[in-house]
């Protein structure tokens, strides 16, 4: 890219960039409204005037989403002060030293002193939290709090002024064109020829005299190509089918790149039955600090061949532990096809508990804060994500599971005969929570059966004793199915049925009963009151 064409899209995308934030700024006065109410296509015809329709519509929409996602944040941040406080004055409730009703107090007065003014400084921020939730004004910065802070501590972060200046200008640069079906090449303002890669911008109203195309256009003279998923891409633009495109740029490297995107159809999912009646098998995943537990698991319930150890350092940079944990990903995704696998099965893990009241509830000392560290550096959430994109793609289904006693009774039930199982490999705890993993995906209890034989090549054709028979389990409160053998004992462990993950609907909770109504978390989660 020429020097002048860089002067161009950043003359454009600074013109955008200022009409962003000043839509942004407007959509914030308005508050916590209806969507009707939010005045987007007045705030529009403003915009219009100054840039063009689909500008105005794309800076509206992401102003939206941008309000949408604050206000979120604020109801999880209001959780976590939450949880924070409430358990710190549980703890300042009992003496110092002593228990009261499983309640540990602090064991100085020291100690306890500094907890009061703890909960003093929590205190503060949750109100300061419910305010803004009450006015629904939540606090954006537009290029990043993090980076507007790195101003005043330039030194530390090996800047210069003038090198900061140009991040915090990149980042504010707005160059998002939202895509259009039956426009040409499925993007009407910023539009990409797929036979020569010619990138084609139309300019803002006020800046059509910078236009070198017909119609107030801009043609770029570098070409772009796409490698990641390049035929999806050209079967889009070729039927003129809906594209959006981000132009970002990179000013430590001089590089402007441009993304695009789109959204997929919605796919059927599979019936509860499915799965156990077609005798698919699931690879399952326990996800761990600095590795990924996987074992195959048949329809049956029980472990295939041995299980596998996916190592995942998630350590250093952002961007490079996003690369590390897709790569993790992508290794799972392909056992799972060499295996057959009709989808995975992992846990709906999530520590925003554990997070807020972890100094609390998880040790004291060197080992505590190191326990506290190793928990806080579990990327749940974004594996959780990650897995469900990337194995939707790869035409997998992802069931999502209660995480409730998998490594408990994983180690107590499965680890020996998987150990036994696996001559060559040794076997973990995780492993074997793993194979809990996956049973509770099929609908079957996670602890074994006593009376099971053990796996021989005389007998393998033949079904143990106890063991889960190939038909689905019966619905309701009704026992399951079972051959000949040791009666069951204990309840069945199935999946929690409040699991948004869940593709799989449950049947039973962990009591064996059925729940009278869905559970709801916390309701500053998602700002609603019961």
């Amino acid at each position: 890219m020429s020097a002048e064409e860089a002067r161009v899209l950043r003359v454009v995308g600074e013109h955008l960039g200022g009409c962003a934030r000043a839509d942004l700024a407007e959509r914030v006065r308005i508050g916590k409204v209806a969507v009707r109410e939010n005045r987007r296509a007045e705030r529009k015809r403003v915009l219009t005037r100054v840039s063009s329709s689909r500008w105005a519509g794309a800076i509206t929409r992401t102003s939206e989403d941008q309000y949408q996602l604050s206000l979120r944040c604020l109801f999880h941040e209001r959780a976590s002060l939450r949880r924070a406080t409430s358990k710190i004055r549980q703890r300042l409730a009992v003496p110092c030293g002593q228990r009261a009703g499983g309640v540990r107090g602090y064991p100085s007065r020291a100690e306890r002193a500094q907890k009061q003014r703890r909960l003093q400084v929590l205190t503060a921020r949750l109100a300061d939290v419910e305010a803004r939730i009450d006015a629904g004004h939540p606090a954006v910065v537009m290029g990043g709090r993090r980076l507007a802070k790195v101003r005043h501590h330039l030194t530390d972060a090996g800047l210069s002024e003038s090198g900061w200046r140009e991040r915090w200008e990149a980042a504010r640069l707005f160059l998002t064109a939202d895509g259009e079906s039956g426009a040409p090449y499925g993007n009407y303002t910023i539009s990409v020829d797929p036979v020569d890669g010619t990138v084609t911008i139309v300019l803002p109203e006020p800046l059509r005299h910078l236009a070198n195309a017909p119609r107030g256009r801009y043609r770029l003279t570098c070409t772009v190509t796409f490698h990641h998923r390049r035929g999806e891409w050209l079967d889009r633009v070729t039927a003129h089918r809906a594209v959006r495109y981000d132009i970002t740029h990179d000013p430590d490297r001089g590089r402007w790149y441009l993304d695009a995107s789109w959204s997929t159809p919605n796919t059927v999912l599979p019936s509860p039955v499915e799965p156990a009646a077609t005798g698919v098998r699931l690879l399952a995943v326990d996800l761990n600090a600095g590795h990924l537990a996987a074992c195959v698991i048949d329809a049956h319930g029980n472990p295939v061949d041995q299980p596998v150890t996916v190592p995942a350092n998630l350590t250093g940079p952002a961007s490079q532990r996003d690369g590390r944990l897709r790569q993790a990903i992508s290794e799972l995704i392909h056992l799972a096809k060499t295996n057959d696998c009709a989808g995975l099965a992992i846990e709906n893990l999530g520590f925003d508990d554990a997070r807020a009241t972890g100094r609390e509830t998880m040790g004291r000392g060197k080992r505590g804060k190191y326990f506290r560290r190793t928990v806080a550096s579990l990327p749940t959430a974004r594996f959780r994500e990650r897995v469900r994109g990337m194995a939707h793609h790869a035409g997998l289904v992802v069931v999502a599971v209660d995480p409730a006693y998998t490594s408990r009774w994983g180690a107590q039930h499965w680890r020996q005969p998987l150990q036994q199982q696996s001559k060559t490999t040794v076997v973990t705890g995780h492993h074997a929570a793993a194979v809990a993993i996956g049973r509770r995906a099929l609908g079957h209890g996670l602890r074994r059966r006593p009376g099971v034989t053990a796996h021989d090549q005389r007998i393998v054709v033949r079904r143990a004793t106890g063991q889960t028979v190939p038909h689905p389990r019966a619905r309701g409160t009704t026992s399951a199915p079972r051959t000949t053998g040791t009666p069951h004992q204990g309840t069945k462990t199935c999946r929690d049925r409040s699991d948004p993950l869940a593709l799989l609907p449950v049947s039973q909770d962990r009591s064996g009963g059925q729940p009278a109504s869905p559970v709801y978390g916390d309701p500053a989660n998602s700002g609603q009151h019961r």
